[in-house]
């Protein structure tokens, strides 16, 4: 523990861990990790304030990014476009009115050099939103950072790449599970030797649970998925105490205040049991590392500014669960992408929850609380059977194959729409407290002229790289994908000579096919 002494604003000496003689395992720091992964959690270490951004094009979004930076966030967090997400270029047909509306628009490895001009990619984490394309994405990422000297064995971030996620609940997959799944493992393979700072996957509950699911479904299912990945790993010839400590998870932060705490302590401790069960010796390959987002789905388009009420306690649930990063929406993101007002009250949220709450400075401040700890017990029951139920069918890959995740999540979310309807449950704003007239606040638009910008640099691109070099490259990437030879190292030279996203894309889909759900 830190020796560093704090008080109340009254004087009363704050001791750094609350608790009465107890097993080792009760103790922040030790297996199964329940109380917390670090033993001063934020004593020693606040999180990362990580405000996720994205949107038009490249230079726009660089600006947002300097903006940020400039209001005091700690690392990067890259939303990309819809076609960006699926494997299209901006000129594609399939692209046509999305160009870079919910993210950045990014085609070729050009896009990423202006996206993060004036950022020493060495100096910042980064993670990237992007799970069918992020074999590519974290290609022209490793690209631009050899491009600006980078030791590449010393930059760090998290690439998304959760596949099983998409066919459950987002949508935004390409290949089928299988050939997906290799992808996923020969980023692991690759950056466990090249890269081995950076986070290979972050396995998410979120989107499970934007998708409607219960806090139960969003860490049963988001587990199950991540010793999916782990057993692909270990198939390949992976070690678990290597990969294990660089996998990372996502979750989301709704309104049920206690809930969503011990959803974050019985999360830590089932992973630490699932990792230690599938071979994992070192602490820090059974530690559950993960990044907080408040919950997008919870936001209102009626009376707007409430929605900072929520972030706040959505973001101080997480911290209180012991979160290793957090992002907070933007009050206005119920009617469009976040304006710079409302991203930096959202970032503020975080920074006056650090300063001036005075919750980090203690330990686990929930641990020992009856209900909360009796909570999650309970969550960690329900969550178990889940994945009980799961492991009978032959683990994710073979549920998601059958529907019964999508089933499960499509219930609970009819389940939770009918109880607002019903007034079962209150909804400030819209089913109670609602007002006649309503203040209509700025908000941010991106126009179609985007695409034809983005229309003009892949033409460039184009005419100004060597052709026969990258035709040369895609057929290599196209060999490497059919004779099971890790494709990596291949994406990364095809980005370097300007091969565009959409043009890896297509190789993979030549070789693997399109998913069908």
């Amino acid at each position: 523990m830190t020796a560093e002494k704090r008080t109340t604003d009254s004087g009363i000496e704050i001791q750094p861990l609350y608790t009465t003689p107890v097993a080792l395992e009760n103790i922040p720091g030790n297996y199964p990790f329940t109380r917390g992964i670090q033993s001063d959690m934020y004593r020693g270490r606040l999180w990362t304030m990580r405000q996720y951004a994205g949107f038009s094009t490249a230079e726009e979004s660089n600006k947002r990014y300097k903006y940020l930076l400039q209001n005091g966030t700690m690392g990067l967090s890259v939303a990309f476009d819809l076609p960006t997400q699926i494997g299209y270029d901006s000129s594609h047909a399939m692209s046509a009115g999305e160009v870079g509306k919910v993210g950045v628009a990014i085609d070729t490895l050009k896009d990423i050099e202006i996206l993060f001009d004036g950022i020493e990619l060495e100096k910042i984490t980064t993670s990237m939103t992007i799970n069918a394309t992020a074999s590519t994405l974290l290609a022209m990422y490793i690209a631009l950072a050899k491009k600006q000297g980078a030791d590449i064995k010393k930059i760090s971030g998290t690439i998304q790449n959760d596949i099983l996620k998409e066919y459950a609940a987002r949508g935004t997959y390409i290949y089928p599970p299988k050939p997906s799944m290799r992808i996923i493992t020969d980023v692991f393979e690759y950056c466990s030797k090249e890269v081995p700072k950076w986070n290979t996957i972050s396995i998410s509950g979120y989107h499970i649970r934007e998708a409607g699911s219960t806090a139960v479904q969003e860490i049963a299912f988001t587990l199950s998925n991540a010793k999916a990945y782990a057993k692909a790993a270990i198939d390949k010839g992976l070690d678990i105490d290597i990969f294990g400590q660089r996998l990372s998870f996502f979750f989301n932060a709704h309104n049920n205040f206690f809930e969503e705490i011990a959803k974050f302590r019985a999360a830590r401790r089932m992973w630490a049991q699932i990792a230690k069960e599938l071979g994992a010796k070192n602490p820090k390959a059974q530690m559950l590392r993960f990044h907080t987002q408040t919950g997008g789905s919870t936001l209102q388009a009626q009376q707007a500014d409430t929605n900072i009420i929520r972030v706040t306690l959505q973001a101080l649930a997480a911290v209180m669960g012991g979160t290793q990063s957090l992002h907070t929406n933007g009050f206005d993101e119920a009617l469009s992408l976040p304006t710079e007002n409302a991203a930096r009250i959202a970032l503020r949220t975080q920074q006056i929850i650090a300063y001036e709450s005075g919750v980090v400075d203690t330990v686990d401040p929930m641990g020992g609380s009856f209900f909360v700890e009796e909570l999650t017990n309970k969550i960690e029951a329900e969550a178990w059977n889940y994945i009980e139920k799961i492991d009978a069918m032959g683990g994710s890959v073979s549920a998601i194959e059958q529907g019964y995740m999508q089933k499960e999540i499509a219930a609970a979310s009819y389940k939770y729409q009918k109880d607002i309807e019903e007034e079962k449950k209150i909804i400030v704003g819209v089913n109670k407290f609602s007002v006649a007239e309503e203040m209509n606040p700025s908000i941010l638009k991106v126009d179609d002229s985007i695409r034809k910008i983005q229309m003009a640099k892949i033409e460039s691109v184009k005419a100004n790289r060597n052709e026969e070099n990258v035709q040369k490259l895609l057929l290599a990437i196209e060999q490497k994908a059919i004779d099971g030879t890790n494709v990596m190292p291949t994406i990364i030279e095809a980005v370097e000579s300007y091969a565009t996203l959409g043009e890896v894309a297509d190789v993979f889909r030549k070789v693997f096919g399109e998913y069908k759900a």
